[in-house]
């Protein structure tokens, strides 16, 4: 029984590394199996996207390549997806920018406050110049990046009260992700912040641990946010990107015309993503406005911007700085 018992378990390992690491026979074939893990629920834009690059990347590999997709952090939450990848245990993750940034800190620039007025800004910038350093800095780091998927300019829900001004913030406990700059924002407004993982969020807000929390319309209604979370605040305070990225240890063993399929694959999965994550964001709003159980308000962004400045300043200051000062001019240029 032992025997079965550990043969059951290793295989069950292998299925959620799922790698590259196939059998000989199947390698002899040209056969390769990839994992993609991320933490969206389903429905949400990412895995709509992950789920169809898997179907394309079959089509288009005649079934050679296929690709299982592991999503609501089924692998683990993100900061545990990312050790995957770097150890090679894990091959691909539509990753989320906070996590991330812990491997690559000059990430989470990329979501200083107000910097992006709409997404298609930010997607100028990320498929410029900008997202190219940003890859060669995470193939410093282990990592390889696919591209940059979008994870939606963000707003502030709570159980409270509408937010306002940025003194409607003081005294709130909010739950940001463990992302630099989205703790820096809120602290310059006057909230405490609390990091919890995404898929504890809505029971710690149902339990009042936290009063409130951030995110996209997108992740606020796939999460069911707007149950615990009444008043939603359009603060539009920054955008994020969910980087998209390989194992460079698994990368590494594929071969170059299966490198260029799934490139390719990735590739119209990004742009189907974020024609999703627009189309979503828009009929969204529409959904909430109209439900009678949400409070949807409007905010003036200026004395925000105003309270903020001082997170650019802090940034600036860092041993990054100038690409800090290179994202802001690549943003303005285009604003």
């Amino acid at each position: 029984m032992a025997k079965t018992f550990e043969t059951t378990r290793r295989a069950a390992l292998l299925g959620a590394a799922g790698a590259l690491a196939a059998p000989a026979a199947l390698r002899a074939q040209g056969q390769v199996r990839l994992t993609l893990g991320h933490g969206a629920a389903p429905g949400n834009p990412r895995a709509v996207a992950a789920e169809r690059m898997a179907a394309q990347l079959k089509e288009k590999s005649n079934g050679r390549i296929e690709m299982r997709v592991a999503g609501s952090a089924q692998l683990g939450d993100d900061a545990a997806m990312l050790t995957a990848l770097r150890t090679g245990t894990l091959d691909m993750s539509v990753n989320s920018q906070g996590a991330s940034s812990a491997v690559l800190p000059e990430l989470a620039a990329l979501g200083l406050p107000f910097l992006f007025p709409r997404a298609a800004s930010a997607y100028r910038v990320v498929d410029g110049p900008i997202g190219e350093e940003l890859a060669q800095r995470f193939e410093k780091v282990g990592l390889t990046a696919l591209g940059w998927w979008d994870n939606g300019i963000r707003h502030t829900t709570n159980s409270k009260r509408p937010i306002n001004r940025p003194e409607d913030l003081r005294g709130l406990k909010i739950r940001t992700p463990p992302d630099p700059t989205t703790i820096d924002i809120f602290q310059a407004l006057g909230a405490a912040t609390q990091q919890l993982n995404f898929n504890e969020l809505y029971v710690a807000l149902q339990q009042g641990v936290v009063d409130g929390q951030e995110n996209p319309l997108a992740n606020i209604h796939s999460a069911k946010l707007f149950e615990v979370n009444r008043f939603i605040s359009l603060t539009g305070h920054k955008w994020e990107c969910n980087p998209f990225l390989a194992s460079r240890i698994a990368w590494g063993r594929l071969r170059p015309e299966d490198k260029r399929l799934v490139q390719e694959a990735a590739k119209e999965a990004e742009a189907h993503q974020r024609a999703l994550s627009q189309e979503i964001d828009a009929k969204l709003l529409g959904e909430f406005r109209a439900n009678q159980a949400v409070s949807v308000n409007e905010v003036d962004q200026a004395p925000f911007r105003t309270a903020t400045a001082s997170v650019y300043e802090k940034w600036e200051a860092r041993p990054f700085g100038d690409f800090v000062k290179r994202l802001r001019a690549a943003a303005t240029a285009g604003a």
